[in-house]
Parts: structure tokens; C-alpha cells; sequence
């Protein structure tokens, strides 16, 4: 990976390849700006976030705290057969259901302020960010659940019997006691979703496009109702190509692996710094 890497930035400048702002690397007058495809990929990472994050912990927390064995001998392995789904049928349901269903009661024009903020949700593409986060977040939403519902179960009971020998709520010690005593597990479990969301290759493939370009600024949500190109897709695309040979877009598809890597790398790291900090040892 490296090696090709260093290849390409031989021909590139790696200020060129980080900075620029157009990515047409199968063009006639090639063009290897990264910046739209890491757009890309963090839209919808943080699209995906949005779902999967709080569904996740809200799933952990029921069946930590307050489902029956029996109500958890059976949610449980529905949230398994969700990470088992292949992630082609994530993509398929996104296009053919879900972006129907979300496009039909667009577009969306209503004026907050007079004069001043008009709030627009425009019309969905065939191919859009929406669609492809929506089902990225379903699709991670087993492994936040799972690994911060054995980060909440591995809280020792005497933290909770205090909380209720107090007057607590079950809400209460649910939340102000057993998540916080919880938040090393629950980090991991947010990180590698994350980590698990930015590498997802078949899900962009299918649903989102192959658009690269720069997210625009004021009106955020219209980033999510247009085509993208996230930065898996983009080695996809070149990876497919005929007759690529070794070229300098061919060996651009190893610079796009390392700049991913280093992306998930740091991720990690972070994580571990903040598990570190409020690990607690029983």
C-alpha cells in the first residue's frame, strides 16, 4: 500500500493530492484532488452517525437495563441477523425503497425568518447521500448496540443497588450511573462503527452515486439529496477500469487506501486516548 503510494506522490505533490478540490483521475486532462471524496465520505459517516449512534445506545441500554430475558433472547439475534444482511441489500433497499419514500414529499420550501432565511430541502437525486446514510446507519447500528450493551452489562450491580438506595429511578441510574461507568466500552463501540462506516464499499456503491464534489455551504441538508463519490467508491471505480494498467490513476487507488487508513488510524488512536481516560477499573 505504501510503496504504490509513494509511487503516485512521485508524480503528485501530496499538497496537491490533500488540498485539491476536483478529483477526475480517468479523464484526459487528469485532475487527483481528494478533497471530494473525503467530503464524501464523511457525510456519510456523520449521516450514518446520526442514526446509529443514539438507536444504538437507546437498544443497548433496553436491553441492558430493562428487557426481559426473554424480550432479549429475541431482540438480540434480530440485531445479529442486521449485521449479517450483505451490504448489497443494504444498497438495493436504499435505491429502490428508500429513496422513493424519502423524495415523495419534496421539495420542502418554508421561509423562517422573512427576508432573511428561507429553510429548503430540495428534491432527492436517483443517487444520493441520504439514502446510502440511512442505510449505513441501519447497517452499523448491531455493533454499537452489542458491544456498549456488554460494556453496560459489565457494570457491577452494587453502582446500581447505591443508585436506588439513594431514591433513584431506574431511568436515573440507567443513565447517570451505569452509562457513565459504561463510557470506555461505549466509545469503542462508537469508534469502530465509525471506522465500520467509513470503509463501507457496496452500500455508496449502489445508493450514492459517483458525483465527487466539495459539500456547499449555507444549506447543509442539500448535501445529503445529491449524488457523491465517497473515497471506497472511488477505488472501485478505478480498480474497474479497462486497460488501467500501471498508471498514475492506478497507483492513485493505493494513495486514496493510505489517506483511509490514516483517517481510521487516528480514529483509533483518539478513541483509545478517551477510553483511557474514563476507563474504570472494578
Amino acid at each position: 500500500l505504501s510503496g504504490q503510494a509513494l509511487t503516485f506522490f512521485g508524480h503528485v505533490s501530496p499538497i496537491d493530492f490533500l488540498t485539491g478540490q476536483n478529483w477526475s483521475p480517468l479523464s484526459n486532462t487528469p485532475s487527483y484532488g481528494v478533497l471530494p471524496l473525503v467530503s464524501g465520505t464523511l457525510i456519510v459517516t456523520v449521516g450514518s452517525a446520526v442514526i446509529a449512534l443514539p438507536v444504538g445506545l437507546g437498544a443497548a441500554i433496553y436491553l441492558s437495563e430493562y428487557a426481559s430475558s426473554r424480550v432479549r433472547g429475541i431482540v438480540k439475534p434480530l440485531l445479529e441477523i442486521l449485521a449479517g444482511i450483505p451490504t448489497v441489500i443494504y444498497g438495493y433497499f436504499a435505491l429502490v425503497y428508500l429513496t422513493p419514500l424519502l423524495d415523495a414529499p419534496l421539495p420542502i420550501r418554508q421561509t423562517i425568518i422573512p427576508g432573511e432565511f428561507v429553510f429548503v430541502v430540495p428534491s432527492i437525486g436517483t443517487f444520493n447521500a441520504l439514502s446510502a446514510s440511512i442505510a449505513v446507519g441501519v447497517m452499523i447500528i448491531p455493533m454499537v448496540s452489542s458491544i456498549s450493551e456488554d460494556a453496560l452489562s459489565a457494570v457491577p450491580d452494587s453502582l446500581r443497588e447505591a443508585g436506588y438506595g439513594l431514591g433513584s429511578t431506574k431511568f436515573d441510574v440507567s443513565t447517570s450511573i451505569v452509562v457513565p461507568a459504561a463510557t470506555s466500552g461505549i466509545v469503542s463501540s462508537y469508534v469502530l462503527a465509525l471506522s465500520r462506516a467509513i470503509g463501507e464499499t457496496m452500500i455508496v456503491v449502489v445508493a450514492a452515486g459517483q458525483s465527487p464534489k466539495i459539500p456547499t455551504v449555507p444549506n447543509i441538508l442539500e448535501n445529503f439529496t445529491q449524488s457523491i463519490e465517497t473515497m471506497t467508491v472511488a477505488m472501485v471505480n478505478i480498480a474497474s477500469a479497462e486497460s488501467l494498467g500501471q498508471t498514475v490513476a492506478y497507483e492513485s487507488m493505493f494513495a486514496i487506501g493510505l489517506t483511509l487508513f490514516a483517517i481510521t488510524l487516528t480514529m483509533n488512536y483518539i478513541a483509545e486516548l478517551i477510553s483511557r481516560q474514563y476507563r474504570e477499573e472494578y
